[in-house]
């Protein structure tokens, strides 16, 4: 039977025993009804899964004792970095969680020209941290072990100034000059792949996006949302350059 996987933010040990933070022990006790002895298995995105028990359970305490530290290695070969345009409530939860689930290391979330999401300081730091709640959630479920960053929101031309040199930048486009058919991935480099929001990219963002060193990638001749563009072009450059068979 498979195991509950539970992120805990905080070093984790074997041999250690210790009391988990509010929402996993709510998690844990009152959704899945789990009690004293009952086995389920701890991760913070160090590559390794923890398997522990629950040694005691109180109305605010749940306690577990670690039992193992195992190393898991589910990370893709392939080094995916997605810039995505910040996309409305629900349609951005599910790129985060779906990204994570095909395997992208990086998430960096961005405001474009044609961005509908506008965020203050302090929306942004509370979505900031439900975005990561998802990501670790999807981490979850899919068992990594390592969780991909998730960097705080920034405009386009702030996101492109802080690209690493090297590396693959593509951004989609049913007239680019690159076929994925013929496409390579130069070994050992990073894919930064631009995803616009729900309005798409403007031509200001496109000039600098090609200034950025971005190229066009056909995937196809019709034009994809924004929570479809990206997935279908991380799916399937999984499946040609990854760990998707």
């Amino acid at each position: 039977m498979r195991l509950t996987r539970v992120h805990i933010d905080q070093p984790l040990r074997a041999g250690s025993e210790i009391a988990l933070p509010e929402g996993p022990a709510t998690h844990l006790a009152r959704v899945l009804r789990l009690g004293v002895g009952d086995a389920c298995v701890l991760f913070n995105g160090d590559g390794h899964d923890y398997p522990a028990r629950i040694v005691a359970l109180g109305k605010r305490e749940l306690r577990v004792a670690i039992d193992a530290a195992q190393a898991v290695d589910r990370e893709s070969p392939l080094r995916l970095v997605l810039l995505q345009g910040i996309a409305r409530g629900e349609k951005m939860d599910l790129i985060l969680q779906k990204a994570t689930e095909l395997g992208v290391a990086e998430l960096r979330p961005l405001w474009s020209q044609r961005s509908e999401v506008k965020l203050d300081e302090a929306r942004a730091e509370k979505r900031l941290a439900h975005w990561r709640s998802v990501v670790a959630s999807a981490c979850e479920q899919s068992g990594r072990a390592r969780v991909p960053q998730v960097a705080a929101p920034v405009s386009l031309s702030a996101a492109l100034a802080a690209l690493p040199d090297g590396g693959l930048r593509l951004i989609l486009d049913p007239e680019g000059e690159l076929a994925f058919s013929t496409l390579s991935v130069p070994a050992d480099a990073p894919v930064h792949l631009a995803i616009g929001p729900e309005g798409g990219w403007s031509p200001l963002d496109r000039e600098q996006l090609r200034a950025a060193g971005f190229n066009g990638l056909r995937l196809g001749p019709r034009i994809l949302r924004t929570e479809t563009a990206g997935l279908a072009a991380i799916a399937a450059l999984q499946a040609r350059f990854g760990d998707l068979a």
